[in-house]
């Protein structure tokens, strides 16, 4: 039987040869009259851009695109046909409605290329976590108690021996000079204590961490179940007072931890004069290094104090995914692709293989291993390939590999690797086309949490629990409210706002010394938590476009005009409404979209145009250089892009991506706000003229956050965008009316984005 979409194809060209047989039998008497502007294209246009708008010999880029008619009429009459006499404004406006409607629209473009679900391989996302989840058994990712810190035991002498313990509680952080003094007054020694710090740290990125100690006595460091410690200044000399680990972890989940601090005489070393020496003071501290970011205290928003399950974490390296449509997508198999799958499959049996107790809570000395085992390796199997096994599969994946191998632990690798490298676990989905439980299971576990159905969903779809359309609502909605949910939603924000994958924003020295890359990395954390608190704490669209509030420290409240004392944490500040509103002012954005040491007008504007309002935009003919502020010294910045632009083979772009680039011309390289530049006053006016050739003018940011909070346009692409990132398929493809019917909810629901998540994977259920 034809895999669905295959048979979605051949019912789409079955149903396209029947118009294309009634068009042909139908009377010419019948036949509906030519659209006006037709024969002035094939006369005027077609020479160029080819008979079907595909693109010819002098224009290759096929028409297409998302400007209305009337602003297609106009840059048709302003600039085309290139070196000859124009066309009329009527024949101009003729033209661009025949174009629009039958080539050059997205909506035409679907019905001349119609969209369809397509076959797709897991992500590298996808297939880390769920070999993680596989081999961890859907462990929460997370504590459930909120993060305040680890727990700390304090312990009278050196060797954690539970009759010397002292007390115990959380410490938000693990930073302390206890200088000469013991950490309690009452019955410890100066000279003499330990502490034990404990818990779970949670990775908000995937990626290389480097974890660092600091300590001038003994200390060492275990993470996510490691036998030896990944960090070890147990031993040391007199001089060494850092130590530092590094470990891939995988972005959302919490891994636990076991920190050991001992002051005492033992275990330091002064190599030159070879004899023990005691340290006076006492100092330790817990940092890391997160991926591109600087090394700072490990906060307590990533600290629990409960203890997490440890996560088998795959360390192949794998080719990147491809984004060239905006979203990560399995579209492409390589030969590095399929070379890393059997690694990383290798390297889960092994684990798994040398871990087999600990794995799968069988032990070694039970009289019933073999069955138990093979017990684990069917929930493993079908766990991986979404759905339960037929006797045949049973028969090859299973059976066969325990009567084959010469012991049981070799039986279980096999399983494993045998599993990790079959097409139903490495593609979504296989087989005939089948509306059933497991199909949506799978559908809603991908799209929330990129990874295969935890034991709850599977049990769900087993007992005929996910039939209904209100019980497929409450399991979306319970994997919409789990943190795994808030990473992949967070992946996307970064995505949407093209500050995922950046490298360090480096500024002027000469003009901004101030602007360290200590100052970038605090930004950094700024915006995480901005966008923590408006798309996921309150849950709002709105808060996030127009939102008065950021988080700064001390740090950067002194950079960017707000009164709080040098050394305050990072907490939530109230903004002027006259001068910021939302994510697009917040200095992070605004220092990412500039120069080194002047705004970029099109920078912010190309961001503004393309992932808030969902304009496609054309990249430019030829790479050009931006001029030199040198050059004009007189100009403003704004002039400066004025005059560049000007050019008509520029305008017909930068007409639309300067005036929404000038609102934010306030803000200076490293996103402060100016009144002046080069000594004129700063203009932050600008406008937009919508797609439906409706203009509107801007006084500055806050404006145009409010007009972008409220436009349909803008909403409709927040949507489409976040379906594509869930989903990993074309919203189109799922028919003309889940696009608008999805906005529509999303505003009847106040515009709370975990809800749209929600109705994106209860529309698309497959």
């Amino acid at each position: 039987m034809a895999h669905p979409t295959t048979a979605k194809a051949i019912y789409a060209f079955v149903g396209s040869a029947a118009l294309i047989s009634q068009a042909i039998i139908l009377p010419a008497s019948q036949a509906p009259p030519a659209p006006a502007g037709s024969k002035i294209f094939a006369q005027k246009c077609a020479p160029c851009h080819g008979n079907k708008a595909q693109g010819g010999a002098a224009f290759t880029k096929p028409l297409v695109g998302d400007l209305s008619v009337s602003e297609l009429s106009k840059f048709i009459r302003e600039f085309m046909p290139p070196g000859s006499k124009k066309l009329s404004q009527q024949d101009a406006s003729s033209v661009a409605k025949f174009l629009h409607e039958t080539y050059y629209s997205p909506l035409a473009q679907e019905r001349n290329r119609p969209a369809r679900v397509t076959l797709s391989r897991l992500t590298v996302k996808q297939f880390r976590n769920s070999v993680a989840d596989l081999v961890g058994w859907s462990h929460p990712s997370v504590p459930a108690e909120p993060p305040k810190g680890l727990k700390g035991d304090y312990f009278k002498g050196r060797g954690f021996d539970v009759k010397q313990r002292g007390f115990e509680r959380v410490d938000p952080e693990v930073s302390f000079d206890f200088g000469t003094a013991p950490p309690a007054e009452k019955d410890f020694e100066p000279h003499n204590f330990g502490i034990v710090w404990q818990g779970s740290i949670l990775a908000p990125d995937s990626g290389d961490y480097e974890f660092i100690l600091r300590s001038d006595h003994a200390v060492r460091m275990w993470i996510n179940g490691q036998r030896q410690p990944l960090v070890d200044g147990w031993v040391r000399a007199v001089q060494d007072i850092e130590f530092r680990g590094s470990m891939h972890l995988l972005g959302g989940r919490a891994y636990p931890v076991r920190i050991e601090f001992s002051k005492a005489t033992q275990g330091v070393n002064d190599d030159d004069k070879k004899k023990v020496k005691p340290a006076v003071g006492a100092r330790v501290a817990l940092l890391w290094k997160r991926p591109k970011r600087t090394v700072e205290v490990i906060p307590s928003r990533n600290l629990y104090s409960a203890f997490s399950a440890s996560t088998f974490i795959v360390s192949t390296p794998f080719p990147a995914d491809d984004r060239s449509i905006g979203y990560e997508r399995g579209n492409t198999v390589s030969k590095a692709w399929d070379d890393a799958t059997t690694a990383a499959a290798l390297e889960a049996g092994g684990y798994v293989s040398a871990n087999l107790p600990t794995v799968t809570g069988v032990p070694e000395n039970a009289p019933d291993r073999k069955d138990k085992l093979k017990a684990y390796c069917l929930q493993f199997v079908e766990r991986a390939f979404r759905r339960p096994l037929t006797p045949e599969n049973q028969r090859l994946y299973i059976d066969r590999q325990f009567e084959t191998a010469p012991n049981l632990e070799n039986a279980v690798k096999r399983v494993v690797i045998l599993t990790l490298k079959s097409p139903r676990f490495l593609y979504r989905e296989i087989g005939p086309p089948q509306k059933d439980a497991f199909l949506v299971a799978s559908h809603l576990s991908f799209g929330l949490w990129d990874s295969v159905p935890d034991l709850q969903l599977k049990q769900a779809a087993a007992s005929g629990k996910l039939n209904t359309p209100e019980q497929i609502t409450a399991h979306a909605e319970r994997l919409a409210n789990d943190p795994r949910a808030w990473n992949k939603l967070r992946d996307f924000l970064f995505l949407w706002l093209k500050v995922d994958d950046m490298p360090d924003i480096v500024k002027s020295q000469r003009r901004f010394p101030e602007f360290t890359d200590s100052t970038a990395s605090d930004l950094r954390t700024s915006l995480e938590l901005f966008l923590e608190n408006a798309a996921w704490t309150k849950s709002s669209y709105r808060e996030l476009i127009v939102g008065q509030t950021q988080y700064l420290n001390g740090k950067l409240a002194k950079m960017y005009g707000v009164d709080l004392p040098a050394t305050a944490p990072f907490q939530e500040v109230k903004l002027d409404p006259d001068q910021r509103a939302g994510v697009m002012t917040h200095p992070y954005v605004l220092s990412r979209f500039a120069y080194l040491e002047t705004s970029s007008p099109i920078h912010r504007g190309v961001i503004v145009a393309r992932s808030l309002l969902g304009r496609n935009l054309q990249p430019p003919p030829a790479a050009f250089t931006p001029l030199a502020p040198s050059l004009h010294p007189s100009l403003t910045t704004r002039e400066r892009v004025a005059l560049q632009t000007k050019p008509d083979g520029c305008n017909s772009c930068h007409s639309l991506i300067n005036p929404l680039g000038f609102t934010m011309e306030r803000f200076d390289a490293i996103g402060r706000l100016r009144s002046k530049e080069n000594g004129k006053a700063v203009d932050g006016s600008g406008g937009y003229k919508s797609k439906t050739g409706v203009a509107v003018k801007f006084a500055g940011a806050p404006d145009m956050a409010k007009y972008i909070a409220n436009s349909s346009e803008a909403q409709t692409a927040f949507v489409e965008k976040l379906f594509q990132h869930l989903v990993k398929q074309p919203v189109m493809a799922y028919g003309p009316k889940t696009l608008p019917d999805l906005q529509k909810s999303f505003k009847e629901n106040d515009f709370d984005i975990r809800k749209l998540m929600v109705q994106v994977m209860v529309k698309t259920k497959q």
